[in-house]
């Protein structure tokens, strides 16, 4: 398996990006996925979202309902995240990750970085 993000960079606060995640070596169709994020290294990764394999459902941690949202195009091989409303403690390293938990396949990840 085999998973890459990109999309991450320097935004304003209020501002907005969208990540993206190409996954290859299994079958991304059938996979739920999730995304996590680790705000400084060595830092735990966190759980952000998780969406399941055909999309249909959702779900995001408390600290980012309302402001992220998750997709996935499966015809792509593509999972995304479309983060609004930038706050500065949503800088960290974002990873995509198999499954519907962060302990699964993960990529090398996207850095995002909040700062006026």
């Amino acid at each position: 398996a085999r998973l890459v993000e990109s999309g991450g960079g320097l935004a304003q606060p209020g501002g907005s990006l969208r990540l993206s995640c190409v996954a290859s070596g299994f079958n991304f169709g059938s996979t739920a996925m999730t995304w996590g994020r680790q705000q400084a290294p060595g830092t735990e990764i966190e759980w952000v979202s998780w969406i399941y394999s055909d999309g249909r459902e959702t779900d995001y941690a408390d600290a980012v309902k309302g402001r992220f949202t998750t997709s996935r195009d499966n015809a792509k091989n593509t999972l995304y995240l479309q983060i609004n409303n930038l706050r500065h403690e949503d800088t960290g390293t974002y990873y995509c990750i198999s499954g519907l938990n962060v302990f699964g396949t993960r990529g090398q990840g996207a850095q995002v970085i909040v700062s006026s």
